[in-house]
């Protein structure tokens, strides 16, 4: 689990194609310090495992299903990602829960430059229209951000100066793929309502009140 609070934008320094999956070797100075073999982290919102570290590098590997959905394929040697390591239980949920499972691949449309801010405009894919809530928060490429406006499967983002400068969305252009994770609670939401008696589409006092509401 991870809060979409990027620590460190490191470096891809070393791609591999071996036995049906990819082998990334990523740059990092920060966050190599407390890792060790086993751990999750998020690249580029992407939960992997290290497989092995040394000073200033870890290893991940990526199997296929990832790569079907994800963006991890297209990581070329000296390409920014975004790193956060997984959450500790004692740590701030400065973000919101994320939990490194892409659902898609989203397209930059815009990146408008606002004051000291940015505004990023991204298509989604049709399916994911119904998750998104204006003010509602997502996860790109790992980076946990709140909806500032949505039109059917349009959203825009607003982002702040501290957040440009600390993540790979610096080095974004129009055109740039970008992974997708909707917020893990409209998940549960659309399964509770889908399985309301009666009507699928429609929550019930009823059935609430027999869930202890």
């Amino acid at each position: 689990m991870f809060t979409g609070l990027i620590e460190e934008v490191g470096k891809i320094s070393s791609v591999r194609q071996a036995n049906g999956k990819l082998e990334l070797e990523i740059s990092a100075n920060k966050i190599t310090g407390s890792l060790k073999t086993g751990d999750s982290i998020s690249v580029n919102g992407v939960c992997l495992t290290v497989t092995k570290f040394s000073t200033g590098k870890f290893c991940v590997d990526a199997v296929s299903e990832t790569l079907k959905k994800s963006t991890i394929g297209n990581l070329r040697i000296g390409t920014e990602v975004n790193l956060e390591p997984a959450l500790q239980l004692s740590q701030k949920l400065g973000g919101h829960l994320v939990q490194g499972h892409v659902n898609d691949v989203g397209t930059i449309t815009e990146i408008k430059k606002l004051g000291e801010n940015y505004l990023l405009y991204l298509s989604l894919p049709y399916h994911l229209e119904k998750y998104l809530i204006k003010e509602g928060s997502i996860a790109i490429d790992g980076i946990s951000l709140t909806i500032a406006d949505v039109s059917a499967n349009k959203v825009m983002f607003s982002i702040i100066p501290h957040t440009w400068k600390n993540t790979n969305l610096r080095a974004r252009k129009q055109g740039d793929h970008v992974n997708i994770e909707i917020d893990v609670i409209s998940k549960y939401v659309e399964k509770f309502s889908n399985n309301t008696p009666g009507n699928k589409n429609e929550l019930s006092e009823e059935w609430l009140t027999k869930l202890g509401y």
